[in-house]
């Protein structure tokens, strides 16, 4: 059953100081709601100086089975342990600008599949290594005539195949199979309900089974939505409206984590209702604006919100869209 979210769920979120951030002296903000409440880390992931280590931010976060933390910035991956030190960087070309990514453990190694728009492909590579293993650029046998292909999600079905989808062009989802070999393709651009106003965001939803699509449709009018669809690409239903503009979701059992380019994040249940609003951000000024310097930011106010990813013990990382690049850990409040 569709679910509209509502705003009126902001009235429930707890509503934090106004502090200019500073890594030395922001204290912890309390933020969300019931078993959804969660505390910053001020300070997190910073330099010895105090400084972003990332450069400007539009990409997404994952973690490994050992609780690293990836995340991706316009000039590569970086690396963190979950106490917020960097311990490996992927940089250069090969790497940069990835835009969405997914992680994934095949046999003894986890690999990392990426979405790179400025770049037109897909990748996936090791996590340990940076190593690429397969590279997806635009499949001519789909017969397709596109002046343009700018892939922005993609995820992996639980046989291995690769699911890509071409956010910021055409709006079609490609299919591929764990080799990556061209399968099919769905979707078409426009507004109606079974079309994508940019199919931005995209994860393998398994609170259900089998596990479906769960795919943002970011800038669908009059509001941003979330829809499911199978893995053959057969629309199921349009899960959640109302959404701002939803950038991306993470699943961690029942609950999903929806970023909002407005400068919050939306935490859903099983039944897709809104359980909690976190780092909302009041100020139309800075609110969806990818120019808030570091000296600006404010601490559990987010601007940008991109990415985000669980970690085991329910704890979220969460990425905004940011020149300085800026990457959070909000700490799960025990009940």
């Amino acid at each position: 059953m569709m679910r509209t979210s509502m705003y009126f769920a902001l009235a429930f979120t707890f509503v934090p100081m106004l502090q200019a951030f500073s890594a030395d002296e922001a204290q912890p903000v309390r933020m969300g709601c019931g078993m959804m409440t969660f505390d910053t880390v001020p300070g997190w992931g910073l330099g010895e100086d105090g400084k972003s280590v990332l450069g400007p931010t539009h990409g997404g976060v994952v973690i490994d089975s050992e609780g690293n933390i990836y995340t991706s910035a316009n000039m590569g991956v970086f690396v963190f342990s979950p106490d917020g030190k960097v311990i490996r960087r992927f940089l250069g070309d090969a790497h940069s600008n990835i835009h969405d990514m997914e992680i994934r453990k095949e046999g003894d190694e986890e690999f990392i599949y990426g979405a790179r728009n400025a770049a037109g492909e897909g990748i996936k590579f090791s996590a340990e290594t940076g190593d690429i293993v397969l590279k997806l650029p635009f499949p001519q046998e789909s017969g397709l005539k596109l002046k343009k292909f700018a892939p922005t999600a993609i995820t992996v079905a639980p046989n291995g195949d690769i699911i890509l989808s071409d956010g910021y062009a055409s709006n079609h989802i490609f299919k591929f199979d764990k080799n990556g070999k061209y399968l099919t393709h769905f979707g078409t651009k426009g507004n109606d309900l079974k079309q994508f106003n940019t199919a931005h965001g995209m994860t393998l939803d398994t609170r259900y089974d089998p596990p479906r699509l769960l795919i943002c449709d970011r800038n669908h009018q009059p509001k941003g939505r979330l829809l499911h669809y199978d893995l053959d690409g057969n629309f199921i239903e349009e899960v959640t409206t109302g959404l701002g503009m939803p950038t991306s979701v993470a699943v961690q059992g029942d609950y999903v984590s929806v970023p909002d380019l407005h400068g919050r994040l939306v935490i859903l249940d099983k039944s897709n209702t809104i359980m909690a609003v976190l780092g909302h951000n009041p100020n139309p000024k800075t609110r969806g604006s990818f120019n808030v310097p570091q000296d600006k930011w404010i601490e559990g106010i987010f601007s940008g919100t991109h990415g985000s990813y669980w970690d085991k013990d329910g704890n979220l990382y969460v990425q905004d869209w940011n020149v300085s690049g800026r990457l959070m850990k909000l700490v799960r409040v025990k009940e």
